[in-house]
Order: structure tokens, then sequence, then C-alpha cells
């Protein structure tokens, strides 16, 4: 597959879930302003993401237009628990290289399941997404965001109960439109 379908993919993902179903209420703002930049990383190997991340990080430092990044992995971490392994080792870098509190990551994956809920369990499609990726967001951005959102300690709960009210069949069906 080639870059240029891997990010029409994730961005029409975006549309289509995320700001279609209010997943993240702040999405269309940044979508709208085009300060979501979409990097595609081809590789498998856990030292290059990681690499690459920090170049990303770098490229953000350099570029304030920048809201947010999607780091997409089509080929790499497609096994859950190797992603999970990835998502944690790219927490610790994000600390050893002084980034934590200027950007955070949001972990998002074809087979995301939260540790203790069903594996059927819709809520889960809450961070399912057309392949494995980091979205990086700028820490200063979001505190200004949430300053202004009511109650936002509510979004994972809402967004939780509005996916098992979609039900698995249709979160299914959106997911699957967004990976042709």
């Amino acid at each position: 597959m080639s870059t240029n379908s891997v990010v029409l993919n994730t961005q029409r993902w975006v549309h289509e879930f995320i700001i279609a179903h209010n997943i993240c209420p702040f999405a269309k703002k940044e979508v709208d302003k085009g300060s979501i930049h979409y990097e595609v990383y081809d590789g498998r190997q856990m030292e290059d993401a990681l690499c690459y991340l920090m170049d990303l990080c770098r490229k953000l430092d350099e570029d304030n237009a920048i809201e947010a990044a999607m780091f997409i992995m089509p080929n790499g971490f497609t096994v859950f628990d190797e992603y999970l392994d990835l998502l944690d080792v790219a927490n610790e870098l994000l600390a050893e290289q002084e980034y934590e509190g200027v950007y955070q990551l949001a972990s998002f994956h074809p087979d995301y399941c939260f540790e203790g809920v069903d594996e059927a369990d819709a809520s889960h499609y809450t961070n399912r997404s057309p392949y494995p990726m980091l979205h990086i967001i700028r820490e200063e951005g979001l505190e200004k965001v949430l300053e202004r959102y009511p109650n936002p300690e509510a979004i994972p709960e809402r967004n939780i109960t509005y996916c098992q009210e979609l039900g698995v069949d249709t979160l299914k069906g959106i997911l699957k439109d967004c990976r042709e």
C-alpha cells in the first residue's frame, strides 16, 4: 500500500469516525486549520520507529503550525502486545528526551483492547484505527482547549457509551470503510 493511500485512509478515519461521531471534540477545528501532520513509517523495527518518532517531535519543535501529528505504522506493530511495548518505550523515551509535558501520545491500533474488558466489547473501538499509530499531541495546545471545554474528563466515558450504543457491527463497518 502506498504512503499516499495510508494517509488518505487515516484522514478518512479521522473525518468519518473521529469527527463525524465526535470522538474527539477538538479534532474538527485542527483538521479545518490544517494543523494535523500525517507521517507514515514503513518499517517494523522498534529502534528505528523510536528514532523516527523523535525526528517527528523535533519537526513539531520547529513548526508551531503543527498542533498534532499522526505517526502511522501500516507495516509494523500489527500485533497489539508488540504495539503496547512500543508505546511504553516511546513514553519512556519522551521523558528521557525532556518531552514530557511538551508532547503526549494517544494510542490507536486496529486491534486495540482495554485491559480487563471483554474482547467483544464495542468500547475498544474508541481507540481502534485503520493502522497502528501514535497520535502526538502538543500538551500546551491541549491544555488551552481543555480550559474552555466543559467536563473534559467525561469524554472517554461518553465515547465508550456511544460506541456501545452504535454496536460492534456498525463500528467494524466504519473501520473497514476507512481501510479501502
